[in-house]
Formats: structure tokens, C-alpha cells, sequence
């Protein structure tokens, strides 16, 4: 019986965070509803992904589907602001445009920007590091230099990031949503908008403004560029070779940013199968599924909101990973999975000098991160359950859209 229970107890990392994800995926299920049509599936297969997710027909965001209570919930202050999650119409022609002229410079000045950003922002201490939060803070630099054309104060810098990880935190049910670490940022937004190097949308107010800048730079963009770039220096710390663009390329595609973005049918959307997609359909999109299959959208499609840092964010990873590639080593044991739940463990050595014991060092690695997957998968059951419930509760995209 002992014997039993101390196998049953060391095997724990290898089963029990898998089955636990399977558990919270049902549970999931069962509290958001059942809905959705799940592309690529039974009814819209690989072949056409692109013609269903491009189709004019599949542009609505957020009204009518009972997973953007989620997202919203998840995404608070302001995801009635956020570009992602604005109807077609006016507002979103204005806010998508005002976000462009802000993410629009040279490739040489986005490059300069991106690594006098690592230089001034990156964090002291080598040794074993959480990527994620080791380039946090210089992607909070890089977008307050881009969107007020100013170095960030330090005590800025942390506002943004602790708003930041709050919200990709939460996201990954590693932890609940904090909203006075996120308000405290949207104060500070508040006053400083005047501040901002281009023009702002003239049909927001300022509180709304500031919820505009929070959610489309100082969340959403410093989350992306950090979970990317954690992405890409985990791929080259397992040993991933070849020219900087293709090991991105090749990151991103096995590691898509996106797991699902959702839409809502505006109108019926015929299928070349001859089957029919009804009007108020919610289409599920699985950016995982469709790379598994060949393709590649890291940036989505173009003809249905892409993200507008598709040309920007390459251009600035790159050159933020080329330079820390040029001045450190990275080596993993740990767990590499595309929601990166982890935040990416890594030993990150200056280059030409050997850390002491690095076997010693990534066996610890290894074993620390077999065993924090056991206690934070029980952990985003836990919260993942109770956070799924209170949006379904709170209702924050269903009740704003009965209110308007």
C-alpha cells in the first residue's frame, strides 16, 4: 500500500495536470453554455478556414455570444473600448485608425526604439529567469515611448506592468483579476492623455480614452510582444537554429498567441459543401488547430481584423531577441506548451561565461517545473471555475449591449 501510494504520488506530474485540463475544459463547457460552431470542425473544414474567417458576413465581435461575457470579464476596465471587441461601425473605423497612425513608423525607427527599450528597461539578475516577466518591463518601455514619444518613468513602467500581468494572469486562470491594479493605470491614463503624440478618437471622452489606450497598447500589445518574445527565446534556448525571421516564423507558428477568436454571423454564410452557416451563429476559430493542419495566420487574416501590429511587432521582436541572443546564452529544461502557462523558465548566462553546475541547474529546472504544473493546474480549476461563473453572472457584454 505504501508502495502504491509513493508511485501514485511521483507519477502526479505526469498525468494529473493533463487530466485536470481536460476537467476544466468540461466544466468550462458546461458553465459558458454550449454554443459556438468550431472552425476548422464537422461543419467548416481546414480547406475553409480562410474563406469562412474572411467572409464579410462573419464580422460581428462581441454582441450575441455568451463566451465575449468572458472575455469581457477578463479584459475589464473598458473591453467595451477595446478595438478587438467593437461592432463594425463608426466608433471602430475611428478607433482602428487612430490605433494604426500610433503603430505606423520606419522599420529603422521601430528597431531603435525596440532596443534602446531593452536597454534601458531590462531587468538586473541573470540566472534562472521567468521570460514573460523578464521582458515585460521592456515592452511596458517600448509602448509608452511609441504612444507619447517619451522615455517611461520607472514608477510608470511598473503601473503598466503590474496592469499587464494582472490581465494575461487572470486570462490563464493562474490567478483572479485585480481590477484596482488595472484602475490605478487607467487614473494615470486619465491625466497624462494629453500628453499622447497623436491625435486621440474626438468621439470618446476622457475616461474613455484612457480605456482605449489601457486595452489596445498598455494591455493587449505588451502582452502579446511578451508572451511572443518568451516564445521565441524558449524555441532557441531548446536549441532551435537557423536565420532570426525563420526561427520567429517557425515560433509563432507552432506557438500560436491566439487560441480562439470568436465571430458572429451577420448573415447567412454559404459553404462551398453546400451546408449553410445561419445568421447569429457564434464561429470559434482555432488558431492552433489550422497551423496543426499547414497553415499560418499568427496575425489573423486580413480581410477580418488582423492584428494591427502585424507589421510592427516582427520588426521589434526580432530585433529585441537578436540583441539579447547576441549578449546572453538560454537554456531550458522546462515545459514549453503555447499557452505558456509557466511564463517561460529559462537559465539566461551572459555570453562567454559558464554558469556553475548548469546540469545541476536544469535538473533542478526541470523537476521545480513538473511539480508547479501539479499545483497550477488544481489552481486554474479552482479559479478558472469561479472566474467562468462570475462572468457568466455579471453579464458585462450581455447587459451593455440591452442597455445601449
Amino acid at each position: 500500500m505504501t508502495v502504491l501510494l509513493l508511485v501514485l504520488v511521483l507519477s502526479l506530474p505526469f498525468w494529473l495536470p493533463r487530466a485536470v485540463t481536460g476537467l476544466r475544459m468540461w466544466l468550462f463547457a458546461r458553465i459558458n453554455g454550449a454554443e459556438g460552431v468550431a472552425v476548422p470542425g464537422e461543419l467548416v473544414g481546414v480547406p475553409e478556414f480562410l474563406e469562412v474567417y474572411g467572409h464579410p458576413a462573419a464580422d460581428g465581435r462581441s454582441r450575441g455570444a455568451a463566451l465575449s461575457d468572458l472575455f469581457w470579464y477578463w479584459l475589464s476596465p473598458g473591453p467595451e473600448l477595446h478595438q478587438e471587441h467593437l461592432e463594425p461601425g463608426p466608433l471602430y473605423t475611428e478607433v482602428a485608425r487612430c490605433t494604426r497612425r500610433v503603430l505606423t513608423t520606419s522599420t529603422r525607427e521601430a528597431e531603435r526604439l525596440a532596443v534602446e527599450s531593452l536597454r534601458d528597461a531590462l531587468p538586473a539578475g541573470r540566472g534562472l529567469v521567468r521570460l514573460r516577466d523578464l521582458v515585460m518591463p521592456v515592452w511596458a518601455e517600448f509602448y509608452h515611448r511609441l504612444v507619447f514619444g517619451t522615455p517611461c518613468p520607472p514608477g510608470v513602467r511598473e503601473l503598466i506592468v503590474a496592469s499587464a500581468d494582472d490581465v494575461v494572469t487572470a486570462l490563464k486562470c493562474c490567478g483572479l483579476r485585480h481590477l484596482d491594479r488595472r484602475l490605478r493605470l487607467t487614473a494615470y491614463l486619465e491625466s497624462v492623455q494629453d500628453r499622447v503624440a497623436h491625435p486621440l478618437p474626438e468621439s470618446l471622452g476622457p475616461r474613455e480614452r484612457a480605456l482605449y489606450l489601457q486595452g489596445a497598447f498598455f494591455n493587449t500589445a505588451i502582452v502579446q510582444s511578451s508572451e511572443a518574445t518568451a516564445h521565441v527565446l524558449m524555441a532557441l534556448a531548446e536549441g532551435a537554429r537557423g536565420p532570426l525571421d525563420e526561427v520567429i516564423a517557425e515560433t509563432l507558428r507552432r506557438y500560436p498567441l491566439f487560441g480562439i477568436a470568436h465571430r458572429i454571423t451577420s448573415g447567412e454564410i454559404e459553404l462551398r459543401s453546400g451546408a449553410t452557416i445561419p445568421a447569429g451563429s457564434v464561429l470559434c476559430f482555432s488558431y492552433p488547430e489550422f497551423h496543426r493542419s499547414g497553415g499560418r495566420i499568427p496575425f489573423g487574416v486580413a480581410a477580418n481584423r488582423p492584428c494591427p501590429a502585424w507589421r510592427l511587432a516582427p520588426v521589434t521582436i526580432r530585433a529585441v531577441v537578436g540583441e539579447l541572443d547576441a549578449g546572453y546564452t538560454f537554456r531550458t529544461s522546462a515545459g514549453h506548451e503555447r499557452a505558456l502557462p509557466n511564463r517561460g523558465p529559462c537559465l539566461m548566462t551572459p555570453r562567454g561565461r559558464e554558469p556553475r553546475l548548469p546540469g545541476a541547474v536544469l535538473a533542478f529546472l526541470r523537476v521545480r517545473d513538473l511539480w508547479e504544473d501539479v499545483w497550477r493546474s488544481l489552481v486554474q480549476l479552482v479559479l478558472g471555475t469561479y472566474m467562468v461563473w462570475q462572468a457568466r453572472r455579471l453579464r458585462l457584454c450581455e447587459n451593455h449591449f440591452n442597455r445601449a
